[in-house]
């Protein structure tokens, strides 16, 4: 009864939204120019997250820098809000216009070779974006069928659900995060090679302490189920390096980090993606998702003393 109730509720929404994404780009970026005031000067949404995730993570910078900074984040937050609504009905020749990719044959090698690839992602730029590389494949890849996936965590509002997954189907398959490993071992038992997409730029579950390194200026625990799937699946592993050039045309490049994962020492791929990611962010500021509370949870690089530690050890002294 609540589902049939928000289905009647919020229809008017999705039709608000197929018949935005049919607008043109002027009008799309119109309504995002809209949203970032509201967003920014108005119900001013995160912004003390921001603020102090950007002061945290450039010590270096000074206020004026900061700030610029920060609009320039909200103005991109808002563009990718309209940008992922277009990609309801935007057409492949649009978005090949829109989203370049360089490098694509590092996936198309290791598939036509029989390997599977793990790509890296994050939440910066327009990750939503990404699956239209489907297009920039060698046709001998694209006829192999079901090439591309990616991680999905389903959202508890079945509404909401359905609309991220008709927008992230559209051009490849959306597999939940626990059914990953499952999935790609049944594909490699049947011979049937692709490439996966994850987005691991998130804190780690709270049950899990992660992989604890020095990230912008913060002892950070990172995810590191992607390096699990890729080390046990001996998979190709890139990350998809992420420019913006103007509003709404972006610069994609596959870049290598290693050719057989199981090979790689562990903890290495998680710290390679790490050091990429970070210096992504730096060439590119404003482009990744600081409304991410990320260190919210505090915790220590290996070896290192809690201040509860170093107050027991001096009273120890004493």
């Amino acid at each position: 009864m609540k589902e049939k109730l928000q289905n009647i509720l919020l229809a008017p929404l999705g039709w608000a939204l197929d018949a935005l994404a049919f607008m043109p780009w002027w009008w799309i970026y119109f309504n995002a120019d809209c949203l970032y005031y509201v967003a920014y000067h108005v119900v001013r949404y995160r912004v003390k997250i921001v603020r102090r995730n950007l002061a945290t993570c450039f010590p270096e910078k000074g206020h004026g820098e900061l700030r610029k900074i920060e609009r320039q984040f909200y103005h991109q937050f808002a563009n990718l809000f309209f940008e992922t609504v277009k990609l309801l009905h935007i057409s492949d020749a649009d978005i090949k216009r829109h989203m370049v990719f360089h490098n694509v044959d590092f996936i198309d090698d290791g598939i036509e070779r029989g390997q599977s690839v793990m790509m890296y992602a994050a939440h910066l730029g327009n990750w939503e974006w990404i699956p239209s590389i489907v297009l920039w494949f060698r046709e001998s890849t694209r006829a192999r069928g079901n090439v591309l996936g990616q991680a999905y965590k389903p959202l508890r509002n079945k509404w909401f659900d359905r609309l991220f997954l008709r927008l992230r189907t559209r051009y490849s398959q959306c597999f939940p995060s626990h059914q990953i490993l499952r999935t790609m071992i049944r594909n490699k038992m049947e011979n049937h090679h692709m490439a996966l997409g994850f987005i691991s730029d998130q804190h780690p579950h709270v049950t899990d302490q992660g992989h604890v390194i020095e990230f912008m200026h913060h002892p950070t625990a990172m995810i590191t189920g992607t390096e699990a799937i890729a080390r046990k699946l001996d998979m190709r592993v890139g990350y998809f390096y992420m420019r913006r050039h103007r509003r709404g045309y972006y610069d994609c490049t596959l870049v290598p980090m290693c050719e057989h994962a199981a090979a790689e020492p562990e903890g290495s791929i998680t710290d390679r993606y790490a050091r990429l990611l970070e210096q992504n962010i730096k060439e590119c500021p404003s482009m990744w998702l600081w409304t991410h509370d990320r260190w919210k949870r505090p915790v220590q690089l290996p070896g290192q003393q809690t201040q509860s530690e170093i107050e027991t050890g001096k009273s120890t002294l004493v």
